[in-house]
């Protein structure tokens, strides 16, 4: 109850109206970097005018988990599009032996078939991978994630996971937020809100998307909803500046920023002067200040010169095929290590074949996308374990639904929100396990099945929170990241 308490009053910290600058800081025209360089020098000018300097809530400080646990961060790995279960971690020899036949004819009331795009009475299709068993569990796995299959010891494949919705939008925002309709908070959101950052020069959440483009709903997928902007995922670029609008506006002289912030700070002082404990305001303060110390630190992180060369052929940099997302890859092991708490990768992005939408060929879709992926997934999960931080860390494979067992056109494979496989490791999750199963054809989750909900207070518990108590006041209500009831999946864990 204590801890349940705690929680609450948390998010009654945070219930206040939003308080804008934004006419003001329009009209600075010196851009959000900019703007917190010249107000940390502003502040230390103030800071030296009086007794010392002011100490302030800072929404983002390191909060104790709930109860002890392993896990202190968390990647998750978002396979953007959709990933067929039964082509890479869900073997169905029943495919083979049904191939050609409508599902109707195989499974009992199975009712109508619905498709996305049509073609509910299309004949099951076999997959067109092999799978091999791996390691000493003896898993199985498909063949165009032979990288990935040497790591099935540490991984926990959960093979029934199922959520409300065939449809990308919906379906993205179910798997990132709860809920399928936008506006609400991110699980990173939820954690970071929980758990704060062990890194206060980095941003505590932090997302990467495909340099193809980013997912259908774009922002909303890693948004705060109606928590402060504190807690949104923030962009990084896996090279060059890794957030846009970090530096000084071109053309801004050093006397131009001071005097805009100097006024900036003086404002901000006062009202906070009138409004004693509003944590908006001082968490806006501190966003400008974390925005100045990310000028120095944020490039340091994607600056990979000095990792070995032998570590950069671990994650495929060494490769055209892989460079792209094995960067992203060893870019988060490199956030983890500096204590940032949630990171989200995705592979796929705009629309298409350019995603894991695998509607006309699944191999030519699947193998571009798994190929791309194999290796530097696989990179990841072998240094962290060789450094110590693959108990610490969980991982999360997944994407925001699985595909249909039978054939879409001639050999492509249609939405299927009925079942999907995730799969989790390191932060204490039991390797080499199997949970929950899909029928026989993976139509639908079959053995043990487990709504998205379940999976999200499966992750909140992996970090050490209960998905019951952590509540944020929105509206009059205490609101939860798993709104409809969670169940975590205990089985999971070691």
């Amino acid at each position: 109850m204590a801890d349940e308490m705690e929680i609450i009053i948390r998010g009654e910290s945070h219930f206040r109206p939003a308080l804008s600058r934004r006419e003001f800081l329009t009209r600075a025209g010196t851009g959000f970097g900019s703007l917190a360089l010249s107000f940390m020098l502003a502040q230390d000018a103030m800071a030296d005018a009086k007794s010392g300097p002011k100490s302030r809530y800072n929404p983002l400080s390191p909060k104790p988990p709930m109860f002890p646990t392993k896990a202190k961060s968390v990647i998750f790995l978002f396979m953007y599009g959709g990933p067929s279960q039964v082509d890479t971690f869900d073997p169905k020899p029943d495919l083979d032996k049904y191939h050609g036949k409508t599902m109707n004819t195989v499974l009992q009331n199975v009712g109508e078939v619905k498709t996305f795009g049509g073609g509910g009475n299309a004949p099951l299709m076999r997959s067109p991978y092999k799978f091999q068993k791996y390691g000493k569990s003896g898993l199985e796995v498909s063949e165009i994630y032979p990288n990935v299959g040497q790591c099935v010891d540490d991984i926990c494949f959960l093979r029934s996971i199922y959520g409300d919705s065939n449809n990308h939008a919906p379906a993205l925002f179910e798997m990132n937020t709860g809920s399928i309709l936008q506006g609400h908070p991110s699980v990173g959101s939820w954690v970071t809100y929980g758990l704060g950052s062990q890194n206060q020069d980095l941003p505590g959440f932090v997302v990467m998307t495909d340099h193809r483009g980013g997912p259908i709903g774009g922002a909303p997928n890693w948004s705060s909803g109606f928590m402060p902007a504190t807690y949104q995922g923030t962009l990084f670029r896996s090279s060059g500046t890794p957030i846009l609008d970090l530096s000084p506006g071109e053309g801004v002289s050093a006397a131009e920023q001071r005097s805009s912030l100097d006024l900036l700070a003086k404002m901000n002082e006062e009202h906070l002067h009138s409004n004693p404990g509003d944590s908006e305001l001082e968490a806006r303060i501190g966003a400008y200040e974390l925005a100045y110390r990310m000028q120095a630190h944020a490039p340091e992180v994607v600056d990979i010169s000095k990792e070995t060369e032998e570590t950069k052929a671990l994650y495929g940099i060494d490769s055209a095929r892989t460079e792209k997302f094995g960067r992203k890859c060893l870019m988060a092991r490199r956030l983890v290590e500096r204590g940032v708490r949630f990171i989200q990768i995705y592979s796929g992005g705009g629309h298409g074949d350019d995603t894991w939408d695998a509607h006309g060929d699944i191999v030519g879709n699947h193998g571009k996308h798994a190929g791309d992926t194999d290796k530097p997934i696989a990179g990841l999960l072998k240094d962290l374990k060789r450094r110590g931080l693959l108990d610490s860390t969980l991982v999360v494979w997944g994407g925001e639904f699985g595909r249909m067992p039978i054939s879409q056109g001639s050999t492509g494979r249609d939405h299927n929100p009925g079942v999907q496989t995730v799969w989790m490791a390191g932060g204490g999750v039991k390797g080499g396990t199997v949970i929950g199963a899909s029928d026989e054809v993976g139509y639908k989750a079959g053995t043990d099945p487990y709504h998205i909900r379940d999976l999200h207070a499966t992750i909140l518990h992996a970090m050490g929170l209960n998905d019951m108590a952590l509540t944020y006041l929105y509206n009059g209500r205490f609101q939860r990241l798993t709104e409809n009831g969670g169940k975590v999946i205990k089985a999971a864990f070691a």
